[in-house]
């Protein structure tokens, strides 16, 4: 299964309480902060909701034991990245 790497590159100064809501659920808690979250419809809908506070990269086939021999896409365009995906 893929996963997605969420990074936090906005601050959530002047943002909708939604959207603070959403990152917290994500796992960020600041500027520069990553997680890693299973690539799920409801994880890409909360990603959707802060696309401009974030960016997103999808990590192929990922488990624990080969996080170091990872390569990794950055996409810009979550939308294109859910059809490669399918």
């Amino acid at each position: 299964m893929s996963r997605l790497k969420v990074t936090q590159i906005r601050s959530t100064i002047g943002t909708k309480r939604n959207q603070r809501e959403t990152l917290r659920t994500l796992g960020l808690k600041g500027v520069h902060d990553v997680v890693v979250r299973d690539d799920r419809p409801e994880v890409r809908g909360m990603v959707n909701t802060v696309t401009h506070l974030v960016t997103v990269e999808v990590l192929d086939n990922v488990t624990v034991d080969n996080l170091d021999n990872v390569t990794v896409e950055v996409v810009d365009d979550l939308e294109h990245a859910q059809s490669e995906v399918e």
